[in-house]
């Protein structure tokens, strides 16, 4: 029955899902906060623009269901909580899933939860908690029928990479990809490979389960909309983005430019032009 609510996430037309993720406020980080210290206008220009789907916190999902009407984008629940991201390992590196995750989605009105499995070197110890939080949380979504997006992410290393830079080695992410699929994942939510031209393989691992790619860290537009064009062309499901939108000068415009190239099949040089300023 879990279908049902997968269902809301993927535009009726193309069969794809343009999600914004405005999750980031979370994992106590200063330089993850940019353009979204107000969360609620954060929100509101995000759905505004008219996405499929918005990532937000227990804390934060209000802002959305809050909106009247129908057509407002689904909401992915994010679950789970880290303090993995900074320039340094902290003491005791943990990921942690809020309690009843899949019951308070379901309060919520969200279409699916969304959970880390995150490969950190130098802390094992995180993967082996992820693995346990999916563990226990796959039996929960099932009760609810809730849908559950577990986003596999290869970090590089912190010190060299600050926490959020992400390995975009095939080699490491097939097989992690393959153990969110065998953990039960609906959805995936991954980056990008090195080389984008790869990427099919990331979607044949995963089989049946669609494939949502990250955006990562901020690009200059035509980069974005060139790699989005890319990774459709490589079969991926969709998309999650995050601050290549709530960071932009006009999030409305960048908003419809990827919406062109996901759901229409724009190239990326037309869609550019739709960005404005």
């Amino acid at each position: 029955m879990n279908d049902f609510r997968l269902k809301r996430l993927f535009n009726a037309k193309s069969g794809r899902c343009f999600d914004v993720a405005i999750d980031h406020g979370f994992f106590n980080q200063f330089g993850f906060l940019g353009s979204i210290e107000n969360a609620a206008a954060a929100i509101r220009t995000v759905v505004d623009a008219g996405p499929d789907a918005v990532q937000l916190t227990v804390g934060q999902a209000r802002h959305l269901q809050a909106i009247p009407g129908r057509a407002k984008p689904s909401l992915v629940l994010r679950v789970d909580v880290a303090n993995i991201y900074g320039k340094e390992l902290p003491s005791a590196p943990l990921s942690a899933v809020i309690e009843d995750a899949a019951l308070q989605a379901v309060q919520l009105d969200a279409a699916c939860v969304c959970v880390n499995l995150f490969q950190i070197p130098g802390a094992d110890e995180v993967h082996a908690q992820c693995l346990e939080n999916i563990l226990r949380l796959k039996p929960e979504c099932e009760r609810y029928a809730m849908p559950m997006m577990v986003e596999p992410l290869v970090f590089r290393p912190n010190a060299e990479a600050g926490g959020y830079m992400v390995d975009g080695d095939e080699q490491k992410i097939l097989p992690l990809v393959r153990q969110a699929v065998e953990l039960g994942a609906d959805i995936i939510k991954a980056d990008p490979t090195d080389d984008v031209g790869l990427y099919h393989r990331v979607v044949e691992v995963a089989g049946e389960v669609p494939v949502l790619v990250r955006g990562g860290g901020k690009v200059p537009d035509a980069e974005i909309l060139a790699r989005t064009e890319a990774l459709i062309g490589q079969g991926v499901a969709g998309i999650v983005y995050g601050r290549n939108v709530i960071q932009h000068e006009n999030p409305a415009g960048i908003t419809r430019a990827l919406m062109a190239v996901v759901h229409d099949g724009a190239e990326a040089a037309d869609a550019l032009a739709m960005v404005g300023g």
